[in-house]
């Protein structure tokens, strides 16, 4: 009797096991959301101390290797907001213009036009242009990320943007026409020993979409999809790493009139995929990056030429043959809760014409997903979560929740999946997030009736993503900032 009662509990004790440790399988049914941790970081927010971050910054690593440290825009610029609700909304309106204005370079490029077609380059660089009304979106601004930058010899240290969805790379100079309010001190070129205006014939001016000659100076202008811009020379410049590691002769536009732009960084550096990005011209192979929670003060880092973790998972990277700067996911379905959701194959797919398709964007925030593949995707949740209170949704999310009474929930996984067969389940807190800190979550993806499929920066934080260029995959590495 007692060695029966002994092998019922044995079996009893290996199920239990069993079935806790499935729970925590990256493809598990379910996941857990620590509520009460989120609420408790929005209101983080308004309390952190952003002096620790700072003095973190401008002391830069002595390390040799090819990284910049990488940081969220709320730990350099503190909000101007009353409270964690208006921030969201802020921010939700700047990512809607980003989102717009990602297709509508999709759209210039498939029909084969430039910005130069759409303009004379006169008005472009011409007196009466630089003089006229813009929007402007310099009260929001529209950079999430950011990296402590050394431009110049000797280096001067100031805030840039990383965008994986921008090739040029630009900062602000002096003498300054035009200038948006910037953390750090305009960047001076007569102070720079390695400063070198390029001229018009060589590569990396006829590389530029928008270009003038003037005194044999090559002249850019690069616009964004809110009506801001940054127009300068085109010049080459020592970019410095971590304080000591540094790259020479890096294509960077010098801008002496900028609007509208990242407010608290002195300009961008472009990630993209074009001739002119940041990889392109260091000949890098590969480059990852962890994003850390953009309501967060700690730092995570950016690193070039570095080898995709083992336990990575993988997915095809694709490239646009029209446009060359946005890196594609080889996306074939999505799945709620372990079921898949048969999702039409055309709704992810690059098409021969350069049309559609899945991109990851640093710059974006909430992912976008064409219509029908949302309605599925956003149906299936609502499914598995009928216990949930809901209530009214805010901006562009139309699926809420209130969990003010909870402290943590119990939702669906959602996990996309890739053409070689390989998936990336999100974490809870990927995908239904805090719009304000009274307990209201929202299912933080969004429909579009564009053509082209957006993974945004929500569903990539605290996972190290790699583009390994050399070898056309994209991989993903939870916890591993």
């Amino acid at each position: 009797m007692a060695e029966r009662v002994l092998f019922f509990f044995c079996i009893f004790f290996t199920l239990s096991v069993t079935l806790a440790v499935s729970r925590s399988l990256p493809d598990s049914k379910t996941t857990i959301l620590d509520v009460s941790n989120s609420i408790q970081k929005t209101v983080d927010v308004f309390l952190a101390d952003l002096t620790k971050s700072s003095e973190i910054d401008k002391s830069l690593s002595s390390s040799d290797s090819l990284s910049f440290q990488l940081h969220s825009r709320s730990s350099i610029h503190r909000a101007h907001h009353r409270d964690y609700k208006s921030l969201t909304l802020a921010r939700l309106g700047r990512d809607s213009s980003r989102a717009k204005s990602l297709q509508a370079r999709l759209d210039l490029a498939i029909n084969g036009i430039t910005e130069s077609d759409l303009k004379p380059v006169d008005s472009v660089f011409g007196e009466e242009a630089l003089e006229g009304p813009v929007i402007s979106g310099t009260s929001q601004g529209s950079g999430e990320y950011f990296s402590r930058v050394g431009i110049g010899r000797p280096p001067s240290e100031v805030y840039m943007v990383l965008d994986t969805g921008s090739d040029v790379n630009w900062v602000q100079c002096a003498p300054c026409a035009d200038c948006y309010q910037q953390t750090d001190p305009i960047y001076e070129p007569a102070s720079s020993t390695s400063y070198s205006p390029l001229t018009c014939e060589t590569r990396q001016c006829k590389s530029l979409d928008v270009s003038e000659c003037r005194n044999d100076s090559c002249l850019y202008e690069v616009s964004y999809g809110d009506g801001s811009y940054t127009v300068g020379e085109f010049v080459t410049e020592t970019i410095t790493f971590g304080g000591s590691a540094s790259v020479a002769d890096i294509a960077i536009g010098c801008g002496h009139n900028n609007e509208g732009l990242f407010v608290g960084a002195a300009g961008l550096i472009g990630l993209g995929g074009g001739l002119l990005s940041f990889p392109s011209q260091i000949n890098a192979s590969s480059f990852s990056y962890c994003l850390v929670d953009r309501d967060s003060d700690s730092a995570s880092t950016l690193e070039f030429d570095s080898v995709t973790p083992p336990n990575a998972v993988t997915a095809p990277l694709l490239r646009n043959r029209k446009l060359d700067t946005f890196y594609y996911l080889d996306v074939t379905d999505l799945s709620v809760g372990g079921e898949m959701l048969s999702i039409t194959p055309s709704a992810f797919r690059l098409d021969a014409n350069g049309d559609g398709g899945v991109i990851i964007d640093s710059g974006t925030a909430v992912t976008r997903l064409q219509t029908d593949a949302y309605n599925s995707l956003r149906d299936a949740f609502v499914k598995g979560t009928r216990t949930l209170p809901s209530t009214t949704g805010v901006a562009l999310f139309d699926t809420c929740y209130n969990l003010s009474s909870m402290k943590s929930v119990e939702v669906p996984t959602v996990s996309f999946h890739f053409s070689n067969g390989k998936s990336l389940s999100l974490p809870a807190k990927n995908y239904l997030i805090p719009v304000d800190s009274a307990g209201t979550f929202c299912f933080a993806f969004a429909p579009t009736s564009s053509s082209l499929s957006i993974i945004g920066n929500v569903q990539q934080q605290g996972t190290r993503v790699s583009f390994d260029l050399a070898n056309s995959l994209i991989g993903f590495s939870p916890n591993t900032c």
